[in-house]
């Protein structure tokens, strides 16, 4: 009799195949630590338990983002390699990593969530991760939202892309209008009724008050979904969104005008929007893909556009989020510190 292949339990951590020399790191105690994943560097994977030592922490610290992966998470390669060349120090890890408290996500100065198709979109995109993240706990009795509640309350910032934006509304932390997390907005299927794949334009909102986002004023990144029509409930709710510039990016037409026309906007999200922000501006979530747009030659029409402007920039318009927010914390981690030693020598 047939016996039923024997699948691995997803509610446990990942552990190293013994099949894979070198890759296990032990403890004195015999205990396996698991390893990180240093994005982009060569080979993948790490060999180093997660961690700086202590001459590491003595010099300038680079700003460190950490990148959830698993479960159908795909686009962790494009995201952490957007940060390297933004200056940053990314790190991929598991989910069930940080859920199972191997990794916290306090010891990073960014969150991210990348795009993909998390369980499959089985129940709708987000859906199942967003419930994971607020009602699964740990041994402490927390779950991974209250952490993330803190680690924004801290001051420190939250982005998700595509999938992860759809993680983000359906956990309430976009746009988060009442401050109590519950789910004010969606996105659902697109009004096309099927599944983008094309390069839009987006006009960021002059009044947002997001860091990333800074100084930028447009541009022209890919989109990949089924799902990413943004539905508002209520014009209570669509009008404190529009008078608060939560709505920070919208698809525009070839002229710059926010649109509603389809293809310049894909899915017919309410106020054209592609992207939102929560009331603090840490918290931020676009449909579009800036992490698929780090050099000009991502572009398909950039050997036209090279030759017509052989001075054009070879970085893509997608690189300038993540410069913004690294250059961000930077500055602010150099605010504190001349502050501390302000108030040092004037004690």
């Amino acid at each position: 009799m047939e016996q039923n292949p024997q699948l691995p339990d997803q509610h446990t951590p990942p552990r190293p195949q013994h099949d894979d020399p070198g890759h296990e790191v032990v403890d004195r105690e015999g205990n396996i630590k698991l390893p990180g994943f240093k994005s982009v560097d060569l080979g993948h994977e790490s060999t180093e338990p997660l961690g700086h030592s202590a001459e590491a922490t003595a010099v300038k610290q680079p700003v460190r983002t950490l990148i959830l992966t698993g479960f159908g998470i795909n686009c962790e390669e494009e995201f952490a390699a957007a940060y390297q060349l933004a200056g940053a120090e990314p790190t991929i890890v598991h989910l069930n990593q940080v859920l199972h408290g191997h990794v916290s996500i306090h010891d990073y100065d960014i969150l991210n969530f990348p795009g993909g198709f998390s369980f499959g979109d089985d129940l709708g995109s987000g859906v199942v991760l967003a419930n994971k993240l607020r009602y699964r706990k740990n041994a402490e009795g927390r779950t991974l939202l209250d952490d993330i509640k803190q680690f924004i309350a801290n001051g420190k910032f939250v982005m998700g892309i595509c999938n992860g934006f759809q993680v983000l509304v359906k956990l309430g932390l976009l746009p988060n209008l009442s401050g109590n997390v519950t789910p004010e907005v969606t996105l659902t299927h697109n009004a096309s009724g099927r599944y983008e794949d094309r390069w839009v334009r987006l006009k960021v909102n002059p009044k947002s008050n997001s860091p990333f986002l800074k100084g930028i004023d447009s541009m022209e990144v890919p989109v990949r979904h089924g799902e990413g029509r943004l539905i508002i409930k209520g014009e209570e709710t669509l009008a404190e969104i529009e008078a608060r510039a939560l709505n920070c990016l919208a698809y525009t037409d070839f002229d710059g005008s926010p649109t509603d026309v389809y293809p310049h906007n894909p899915n017919g999200a309410d106020l054209n929007c592609a992207g939102l922000t929560d009331t603090t501006g840490q918290v931020f979530g676009l449909m579009p893909h800036p992490e698929a747009f780090l050099s000009l030659y991502n572009h398909p029409d950039w050997a036209r556009r090279k030759r017509q402007n052989p001075g054009l920039s070879e970085e893509g318009d997608g690189l300038r989020l993540f410069r913004n927010i690294v250059e961000h914390v930077q500055s602010q981690r150099s605010a504190t510190t001349s502050h501390q030693e302000a108030h040092q020598f004037s004690s």
